[in-house]
């Protein structure tokens, strides 16, 4: 549900990784209250004019983000850079969905939608600010002229917890253990790791960054986007604001700069 990091970082680590996941993703998952977060997070895009019905769904993973919004008749395109994961949300959508394999650094121009987003903070698998402006410029060319970005991102309170503790979810029959390797005092801008051990000597390996605030607003600017809005939640998921150290996730939204 994600982008590949560049450079330095391997290549199709963040490829691989999740091909592996895919059959435990929902598991590992299955406890979040998703449907809920996502209508909470409707709800804040009305606030901001959303209109229309048409829907661009950046690391859509098995469906999860996207399968609310159907129910709700929205026109749904969704990609993904897992050809695995895509093939789980296949399994649950069937014909409903559009869906692609794309890799949000060369995102195609899919059409003109009155919503595009990213969420579950497949961003902060992007490892630099360039990565990131480069990721939200091909998210803005899929914006219709009145459409909305929203994505969330991981905030430092999120790295040095989770990223900093070992946790151990059993779901389906499966056993699976998170085993965060960041530090608790973990520095704004950092690059934290965890492993995710889904069966004896089978570990995917997790790297993400922090993006502080100021990073994000110059990549939407960067991206010829407008930062219209930031939220922040902690654990229970309901967007508020201003955004604050104890919030584990940011939620931006942006348009097209005038």
């Amino acid at each position: 549900m994600l982008a590949t990091a560049s450079g330095e970082t391997g290549g199709d680590w963040a490829q691989r990784t999740y091909e592996a996941m895919a059959p435990v993703y929902d598991d590992f998952t299955g406890h979040y209250e998703s449907e809920a977060w996502i209508a909470d997070l409707v709800e804040v895009l009305k606030g901001y004019g959303l209109t229309g019905k048409r829907l661009l769904d950046v690391g859509c993973g098995t469906g999860t983000s996207f399968l609310p919004m159907l129910a709700q008749g929205w026109e749904v395109t969704g990609c993904d850079i897992s050809p695995a994961m895509l093939e789980r949300a296949r399994e649950k959508a069937g014909d409903a969905v559009q869906l692609a394999a794309a890799d949000m650094l060369d995102l195609p121009r899919f059409g003109e939608f009155d919503l595009v987003w990213a969420l579950d903070d497949a961003l902060n698998y992007l490892l630099s600010p360039k990565e990131l402006s480069q990721a939200l410029g091909g998210m803005s060319a899929n914006l219709a002229p009145t459409g909305l970005l929203l994505f969330d991102l991981n905030e430092l309170q999120a790295y040095r917890t989770f990223f900093a503790e070992t946790t151990v979810v059993e779901s389906g029959g499966r056993r699976l253990t998170w085993r965060g390797m960041a530090s608790a005092d973990a520095p704004p801008g950092s690059i934290c790791e965890s492993q995710l051990e889904v069966a004896p000597g089978e570990v995917l390996t997790h790297r993400q960054r922090h993006f502080p605030e100021a990073e994000v607003r110059a990549a939407l600017a960067g991206a010829g986007l407008e930062c219209v809005a930031v939220y922040g939640h902690g654990l229970d998921g309901i967007p508020t604001q201003p955004l604050a150290p104890t919030h584990t996730k940011a939620i931006y939204i942006a348009r097209k700069g005038a």
